[in-house]
């Protein structure tokens, strides 16, 4: 998943970094890609504590439906991406069945996405579930 994020720098500061789609996750670092490393680990200790506490994980947003917000006005926007596979440590092999076309489907936007067929498997089901637990 690409969750957007929000640099922030005063002159006397390091970069400060908000994740407006994860609730209260912010990092900090003295370059740009100090802080964009900072984000990616606060973002997977955050989002594990969800899945340990078995809450929804939430869904990246576009930088568009944050840019209005006053709170991010004069930041530098980028993308930090998560692997959710990688997050739950205990991973169980499973058997699946699917037509070839499928297969290959899958595995052409798991390569466009530079994710494993698990990772791309793992993030669309997380997707699915996230948008159907919000509808209801």
């Amino acid at each position: 998943m690409r969750y957007p994020v929000v640099l922030h720098k005063d002159s006397d500061s390091d970069y400060g970094v908000t994740v407006p789609d994860v609730s209260g996750c912010f990092s900090a670092g003295s370059t740009i890609d100090e802080a964009l490393q900072a984000a990616k680990e606060a973002i997977e200790c955050h989002l594990e504590g969800l899945l340990m506490d078995g809450e929804t994980i939430p869904q990246p947003g576009n930088i568009e439906q944050h840019q209005g917000n006053a709170d991010y006005s004069g930041g530098t926007w980028a993308f930090v991406d998560i692997d959710l596979s990688r997050l739950d440590s205990k991973v169980k092999r499973i058997n699946i069945t699917l037509t070839e076309r499928v297969l290959t489907l899958i595995d052409e936007q798991a390569k466009r996405e530079g994710e494993t067929r698990s990772g791309f498997l793992a993030k669309a089901a997380f997707e699915y579930i996230g948008k159907h637990r919000q509808a209801s």
